[in-house]
């Protein structure tokens, strides 16, 4: 296949388009190379002879258009966006840009010049907004949902809070109703706590990778709110394995959203990780307070048998197993994450 995936030189279109290479596909990346970090990931996919590099920014309709009408992909994997809650607050305008009129530039270019190529996109547990009207319970280190065994599922009702949300939220609602309306094939997954390699977490956004990265370097952590949130997690080569199902199966899946996480066997509240992460290092790890942020939900765990059902695709790595595996990497690299501080430094 010919693949686009825009916002390959991030994190999760860096794993993606390793894993599309390797098994063949041509792949073109769209990517203005904002976020530290990203000169590392091209730098790496470059290496392939079937990697093709455009930069520019998703808010650029003609630029946007030009590459899906000259590039005739059989897919498209829209992973561009404004990632974070509280960059959000600060500028919404810019989030709405991004995020929002960026995933329609991608559409509605496809509907115009290139209607046959399926569109994969990456949306967010978020646009269930803070679950407020859902009865958690609490323990000594975590929130549960004891109405909601397998988690929340698609049936729960959106409810956009933050910019963010809503501008993530919009994105989805497009990409559902241009399958309806325009009969494109599409799909947007409803995506929980990703992490893996190659995350370069920061504390807005990535908290997995975040907490163990400043954990290495000796960094005090900020638990916003009492610690005890929690968030069913999913490892990336999970996640790349959905994707690839979701292509071979778009013509069961069109026109629907469907959650992707680790599911209720894969779940950490922050405590917890804090608890695996000493374990690991042997060492205690500083932590600071902090009020909880707008919008947060107490307790999101992914309802994911429609993926299950549709999709035959469940995760294989455990949270446990992954976080180890994560942690191992980050402590095997500690000047590349090192460096990188310096430059988001160097950047804010």
């Amino acid at each position: 296949m010919k693949i686009l995936v825009t916002g390959g030189c991030g994190f999760i279109g860096r794993n993606a388009t390793d894993r599309f290479l390797g098994l063949g596909h041509s792949v073109t990346v769209l990517d203005d190379l904002s976020r530290p970090g990203s000169e590392y990931n091209l730098d790496h996919l470059r290496q392939s002879a079937r990697f093709e590099f455009k930069q520019g920014d998703i808010r650029d309709q003609a630029l946007v258009a030009g590459v899906i009408r000259q590039g005739r992909f059989d897919a498209i994997l829209h992973l561009a966006g404004q990632v974070a809650v509280t960059t959000s607050m600060v500028d919404p305008s810019t989030d709405f840009d991004i995020n929002a009129r960026g995933a329609l530039n991608v559409l509605d270019a496809v509907r115009i010049h290139s209607p046959d190529t399926m569109v994969l996109n990456a949306s967010t547990n978020k646009v269930y907004g803070d679950l407020s009207d859902i009865t958690h319970a609490e323990s000594e280190l975590r929130y549960t949902l004891p109405g909601l065994p397998d988690g929340v599922s698609e049936k729960q009702p959106v409810d956009f809070h933050s910019p963010y949300g809503c501008s993530k939220g919009a994105a989805d609602h497009y990409v559902i109703d241009f399958a309806r309306c325009y009969g494109l094939r599409t799909v947007t997954f409803r995506q929980s706590c990703i992490y893996g390699y190659w995350q370069f977490g920061i504390e807005d956004q990535g908290w997995v990778a975040w907490f163990i990265i400043a954990h290495m370097l000796r960094r005090p952590i900020t638990l916003f709110g009492n610690g005890k949130q929690v968030r069913d997690v999913l490892f990336i080569d999970d996640l790349v394995d959905c994707y690839l199902a979701g292509m071979q199966r778009i013509d069961a899946v069109s026109g629907m959203a469907i959650n992707i996480g680790g599911g209720p066997q894969n779940t950490l509240s922050l405590l917890e990780l804090i608890d695996v992460l000493e374990d690991l290092s042997g060492r205690p790890v500083e932590r600071e307070f902090a009020d909880a942020r707008p919008g947060d939900q107490p307790v999101f765990i992914s309802n994911i048998q429609r993926a299950a059902k549709l999709l035959d695709w469940r995760p294989k790595v455990g949270a446990l197993d992954g976080i180890e595996s994560l942690y191992r990497w980050v402590d095997e690299n500690p000047g590349l994450f090192q460096s990188l501080q310096r430059t988001a430094a160097t950047v804010g």
